[in-house]
């Protein structure tokens, strides 16, 4: 007698990763569409051959919709929207491995992988004239105010000009990069008057004004390494007559009378002439027809 014995593969092995936890670092300027982690270090093994089912989810709150895989048969991770460093700069995914489809009756066996993506800040930004105001809605761009400042004419100062609201001086805001900053005028230096420090920032004058003029620069601040990363900003440097003298009141005391009852804004009026508004006045030698 013959006696035929076929051997029925019962499912009794669970998928394997052959690496169950990864770490990649993800630069920001990453293009969408990137493969970020590639099949074949992400593929599982089944002994009982089974076909394996992929679905990938993040244990990282607001970092969902990121990354994704290829299909449900294949774990390829690929970068599905772009990178914000400044919204995160690390998350956790779990990549699960399934024996069975997820809408199938049959219990399945499943195995995981934890891979751990950095984020690493791209030179992304342009530098930053401070002080500068964000934006509440996109925190990569910060406006800065133009710098004002005064010399006299005929006179020439020893070290740097003092500007409002504060010296020349940029930053590289991907800060993980810190880039140096390289200065340099590019445009209303009439006369080439002014000079910048390339490293500092610090405006200096090369030779005097003669007459009261306005000068309008453009200051450029560059990344030492990235020539094509840079930003201007307005420096309005007044050129105006010596104040030799201090303002002075006409009157060392003032007598003012008000009345009981008077709506606000009412005016003050002189002591002792109810009929005239009281008027404070100053004087300035270095301006008499002021």
């Amino acid at each position: 007698l013959e006696i035929l014995v076929t051997i029925l593969n019962e499912n009794d092995n669970s998928p394997v990763f052959a690496q169950p936890n990864l770490s990649r670092d993800v630069p920001e300027d990453t293009k969408v569409d990137t493969a970020v982690v590639a099949r074949e270090e992400l593929s599982a093994s089944d002994a009982d051959l089974d076909i394996i089912y992929y679905e990938l989810t993040t244990t990282v709150q607001d970092t969902d919709g990121y990354f994704a895989i290829r299909g449900v048969n294949n774990p390829e991770i690929y970068l599905q929207k772009a990178l914000d460093y400044e919204k995160f700069n690390s998350t956790t995914l779990v990549l699960y491995a399934r024996d069975r489809p997820v809408t199938s009756p049959d219990p399945a066996n499943t195995a995981t992988a934890t891979i751990t993506i950095i984020i690493k800040q791209s030179d992304t930004r342009a530098p930053w004239f401070l002080p500068c105001t964000q934006l509440h809605n996109d925190a990569s761009v910060c406006i800065s105010s133009p710098y004002f400042g005064r010399v006299n004419i005929t006179e020439m100062p020893r070290g740097p000009l003092l500007l409002e609201p504060g010296p020349i001086y940029a930053v590289d805001p991907d800060y993980t990069i810190n880039d140096r900053i390289v200065y340099s005028i590019v445009g209303g230096n009439t006369d080439e008057v002014f000079s910048v420090n390339a490293d500092t920032g610090n405006l200096t004058m090369n030779k005097i004004v003669t007459s009261p003029d306005s000068f309008l620069l453009q200051v450029m601040a560059t990344q030492a390494s990235n020539i094509r990363k840079y930003s201007v900003v307005t420096v309005e440097i007044k050129a105006i007559n010596k104040s030799n003298f201090a303002p002075y009141f006409e009157k060392s005391v003032y007598n003012g009378t008000v009345f009981v009852g008077l709506p606000r804004r009412s005016f003050v009026y002189q002591a002792g002439d109810p009929s005239t508004p009281l008027v404070i006045t100053a004087m300035d030698q270095d301006f008499p027809d002021v």
